[in-house]
């Protein structure tokens, strides 16, 4: 008899203190709560989210196994014990879409490479919400993660960006440290070219969201938006 092996459920969370039922279908909540096993980036952020939604066993009583960034290669194999046991476990990112500029992505990996079911759920995923909202190219795009901390790398790569969305007809996709947003902004609107479009989506799915989306000549004629220590999307387009 062939071994039964339980599914990988990709489980998206909030990005923010939001509301639950307005960013996630009640069926990925249901199917979250049923769970006993979990490899999550962080127990804290995952511990609030599952008292969130109400697990039906007590948060205290789950498995929660980590696999965030320090995490070797050598140690993601035994996250799969459950699942090769045949117990269905869910994988968590911090916030959004797990697998999706998240290092959950090298347990999907390796359950695929072990034939082990993956079921992704929907959910809000910051870096496909910003591009829906931007108006900017969604045919063709990139996520490039963070730019270099150093200002003199910092800008060298913003002119690399801006020549390659112009070369390749690309929208360029990019995040900051929130405590360095602002320098960030600053310094695309100081660099790049008038006719450069550039899209700023803040608080994606919360209440205090902000999305805005114009020109760089634009830009300049109006004060610049707050980011500081607020989650942002930078989306370039020449």
């Amino acid at each position: 008899m062939a071994q039964q092996f339980g599914t990988l459920y990709l489980i998206p969370v909030t990005l923010g203190e939001d509301n639950i039922t307005q960013v996630l279908p009640p069926d990925v909540v249901s199917i979250a709560q049923g769970l006993d096993n979990f490899v999550v980036e962080s127990e804290k952020s995952a511990r609030h989210f599952l008292s969130t939604i109400k697990t039906i066993k007590p948060v205290r009583e789950l498995s929660l196994n980590l696999l965030n960034e320090h995490t070797e290669q050598k140690d993601v194999a035994a996250l799969l014990a459950p699942l090769l046991a045949g117990k269905d476990l869910g994988l968590m990112s911090d916030a959004g879409c797990p697998g999706v500029a998240d290092p959950g992505a090298k347990l999907i990996e390796l359950a695929h490479q072990k034939g082990i079911r993956v079921v992704p759920f929907v959910g809000p995923s910051s870096i496909l919400l910003s591009l829906m909202a931007s108006g900017l190219n969604g045919q063709q795009f990139a996520f490039l993660g963070y730019l270099p901390v150093d200002k003199t790398q910092r800008n060298k790569k913003l002119k690399e960006i801006e020549k390659r969305s112009l070369t390749h007809k690309e929208t360029q996709l990019f995040i900051e440290t929130p405590y360095r947003n602002q320098h960030m902004l600053e310094a695309i609107v100081s660099i790049c070219q008038p006719n450069t479009r550039l899209c700023v989506a803040c608080d994606i799915s919360l209440t205090t969201e902000l999305i805005t989306s114009k020109t760089i000549a634009t830009w300049k004629k109006s004060p610049l938006p707050d980011l500081h220590k607020r989650p942002t999307i930078f989306l370039l387009q020449a």
